[in-house]
């Protein structure tokens, strides 16, 4: 477990001085919280969350669902325009304060969260943190144990630092992209797994969970700047060590397994479904042919690249012969490496999926189960998601915020509506 920042709070602040009392409802000093249920290795960890789209929030699910106490800051009239609350599965796990950081005493209030946090997480562009008053440096005098954690697609320093962008093009500029898809078509869209999630969020996470391990000998927090193009190109660190000793070939479709090897490919079956075979050693590859019907005396030679084609073109036309089913039927417990496609709806119904319960019903919606997994201390979905605001008053008050009754009748807060 990570334990709870119980550092001393800096003799200043930026609003003031540390014996000050703002209004009777923040105060500097440390405040006893109630201590939540064991429910994950996280249990204990408080992190403030400021509201985004993409990669923040979903780190901020991941912590959640591991046990931390993640308060979710959003703006008045906030959220996503992209799924209805309720099904907007990244905020799950915690509760959303609807806060106006344009506003003074809003930002009073982020700073008395922070004042008893362990980590922050925001993903503004570079700057608009420090225009709003809750930028590291003032973060940190606040609570010189923070972990700031600031997440970006470029990055907080370059020259595209300031500019807007999606993850499409953060993979792309990475190299990412152009291995993705076949060799006689464009770069495939890899959804955003890659670049947001993949190179982002996970990298967030691990830049966060590092820097808290280093406070807890040091005392000191620090800044994590977490930008996807960072981490995006840092998960092809062993493709450049192939391209660099001339493993890898730098076109799309043409290596071991971007697709270029007909017993690494996926193949269309028919009933127009697909199989996926990734029969790369030598002994799978044995079992895939024989389970084929097919004699490696007369298939072409794998080890020969100019035989490539005509070896696609023969297991392309002996997995069209039969559906997915029967191939399922076919290849059952067998060593070959072969998988049905699943949708993403069929997914969850897969019988290994489905008897390791990887997904769950909770609150009435399907969704994916907490990873990884704990043999001790076992994450668990707690609260489903919320809108905007929701949880403001209660959650305030959890977080020791007095007064929140004023603070709502003075519009500070609000309860999203």
């Amino acid at each position: 477990m990570l334990p709870a920042n119980g550092a001393p709070r800096s003799s200043s602040v930026a609003s003031g001085t540390a014996d000050r009392e703002p209004a009777g409802w923040c105060h500097t000093r440390r405040v006893s919280m109630p201590t939540a249920p064991r429910r994950g290795p996280l249990t204990g960890l408080r992190v403030v969350e400021l509201a985004g789209i993409g990669p923040a929030p979903f780190a901020a699910m991941l912590l959640a669902d591991l046990g931390a106490d993640v308060i979710r800051v959003d703006r008045p009239g906030g959220g996503t325009a992209f799924v209805s609350p309720e099904h907007d599965l990244l905020t799950r796990g915690r509760p959303s304060v609807a806060v106006d950081l344009k506003r003074p005493e809003g930002v009073e209030v982020l700073l008395c969260l922070v004042d008893r946090a362990d980590a922050l997480i925001e993903a503004f562009r570079p700057g608009v943190a420090e225009r709003l008053g809750i930028g590291p440096e003032r973060c940190l005098e606040r609570n010189p144990r923070l972990v700031y954690g600031r997440m970006t697609g470029w990055g907080q320093d370059g020259p595209l630092a300031r500019t807007a962008g999606h993850d499409l093009g953060y993979v792309a500029a990475t190299g990412a992209l152009h291995a993705i898809g076949p060799p006689d078509g464009p770069p495939q869209i890899p959804v955003n797994w890659v670049g947001d999630f993949g190179g982002g969020a996970m990298y967030l996470v691990v830049g966060l969970l590092s820097a808290l391990l280093e406070a807890r000998d040091s005392g000191r927090g620090q800044v994590v700047d977490a930008a996807i193009v960072d981490g995006a190109s840092h998960l092809t660190s062993m493709v450049h060590g192939l391209l660099a000793g001339g493993a890898w070939q730098d076109r799309r479709g043409s290596n071991l397994f971007d697709g270029g090897a007909p017993f690494y490919a996926v193949y269309e079956t028919s009933d127009a479904r697909h199989l996926a075979i990734g029969a790369l050693e030598a002994p799978f590859y044995a079992e895939l042919l024989d389970r084929l019907e097919l004699s490696a005396d007369t298939v072409p030679d794998r080890e020969d690249r100019a035989a490539w084609p005509a070896l696609r073109a023969l297991i392309a036309s002996r997995v069209a012969g039969r559906s997915l089913a029967e191939w399922e039927a076919v290849f059952e417990g067998s060593d070959a490496c072969v998988s049905p496609v699943r949708s993403l709806g069929e997914a969850p119904d897969d019988p290994h999926l489905s008897a390791r319960h990887t997904f769950v019903e909770h609150e009435g919606v399907r969704q994916p189960a907490p990873a990884p997994r704990f043999s001790r201390t076992p994450g668990a979905l707690s609260t489903p998601p919320t809108r905007p605001g929701q949880d403001t008053r209660d959650a305030l008050q959890a977080w020791g915020i007095g007064d929140v009754d004023r603070l709502m009748a003075d519009g500070v807060a609000t309860d999203g509506e």
